[in-house]
């Protein structure tokens, strides 16, 4: 594991610090990035998105999907959690925390986009960061790669329609075309891209094996790794930047926001550990399958809220606590999956 890999909330932590920081001090600069947007889509944070995830998608090997049928259990797994449980719980959450619990804290337009964030969360089940979680509790990698196969193409069908009809169950209007822009624009182009990428890049290592030493996926994408981390890093800083008032001067709202979440998290993680355990998976799979079912594309989440409901929304800031939540939230995680290994002896 590399060094970024390591001190990941360290250094989330150090860009969320500077985006606040930069944010109080230099407010015009964030308002000038802001105003960069083409088709409800902002440019600087769609640049840093698809630094961050592009490499992510190069390492998406479709041609492993012929092997699903071997170990059908985690999938499955994965599956339901991501598509018929974590979106609704989500939604459930936050209707019941901003429409019963907060509701005396929080006015009604601000409880429905924290709901619409939260929704855009639950709908978007992780891609990138996922593999992260793999590595780090040691989980079958080939495996890893099949479960975030399958999710991003049942993503590409899944996500409008499924968030459409959660928002407006939640009785929030979406725009059909800005939604199906953002994911054109973060999941299918991205991901047609990487599937290009592979391909050239195992012909190219196909042809040169005799000759020269082969540029393939794993030190391409390793090439890539910096701009990765930049595109990481940047999107945190150019977010917490973008809210830096309201985090400085409602610093109650995030406390609000944070909540639901946490437990939203460790309550799906909960449930999938134990159907894990129930089902007799090995540690290797139960670990990243419940990863990938407890962690969001939070890159994907934040996209379409500031496309649909702008960059300063209260949808925005929901999805960016999300991101704020998750990253100390999964490396506990992380550590308990570690701890329980003996479970599954």
């Amino acid at each position: 594991m590399g060094l970024f890999e390591r001190y990941l909330s360290v250094w989330v932590g150090i860009s969320i610090i500077i985006g606040v920081v930069l944010g109080s001090i230099i407010p015009d600069f964030f308002s000038l990035v802001a105003s960069l947007e083409y088709a409800h889509v902002n440019i600087v944070v769609a640049i840093l998105i698809w630094l961050m995830v592009y490499p992510m998608m190069i390492q998406i090997d479709f041609s492993s999907i012929k092997d699903v049928g071997k170990k059908p259990k985690g999938l499955a797994l994965t599956l339901v959690i991501n598509w018929l449980i974590k979106p609704f719980t989500m939604a459930a959450l936050g209707w019941l925390f901003f429409k019963g619990f907060f509701a005396d804290w929080v006015d009604p337009q601000s409880a429905n986009e924290y709901i619409a964030g939260m929704i855009l969360l639950g709908v978007a089940p992780c891609t990138a960061m996922v593999f992260i979680w793999s590595q780090m509790t040691k989980g079958d990698a080939n495996y890893t790669l099949v479960q975030v196969s399958i999710n991003d193409i049942i993503m590409i069908f899944a996500f409008a329609p499924l968030t459409a009809l959660l928002l407006g169950v939640s009785e929030i209007q979406v725009p059909w075309n800005t939604l199906l822009i953002s994911v054109l624009l973060y999941v299918l182009l991205p991901l047609i891209a990487g599937a290009l990428t592979r391909s050239l890049l195992d012909k190219k290592a196909a042809k040169a094996a005799e000759t020269t030493e082969p540029k393939n996926v794993d030190s391409f994408v390793a090439a890539l790794k910096p701009w990765s981390m930049l595109g990481l890093l940047g999107t945190v800083v150019l977010l917490f930047g973008f809210q830096a008032k309201t985090i400085l001067t409602e610093p109650q709202t995030i406390v609000l926001i944070a909540i639901p979440l946490i437990i939203q998290t460790y309550g799906i993680f909960a449930i999938a550990y134990f159907f894990a355990i129930r089902l007799k998976l090995p540690h290797n799979i139960a670990g990243p399958a419940s990863m990938i079912g407890t962690s969001n594309f939070f890159e994907l989440a934040v996209a379409v809220a500031i496309s649909l409901f702008g960059l300063h929304s209260g949808a925005a800031l929901a999805t960016v606590v999300g991101v704020l939540v998750e990253v100390p939230v999964m490396l506990s995680l992380v550590y308990f999956v570690n701890r329980t290994r003996h479970w599954f002896n």
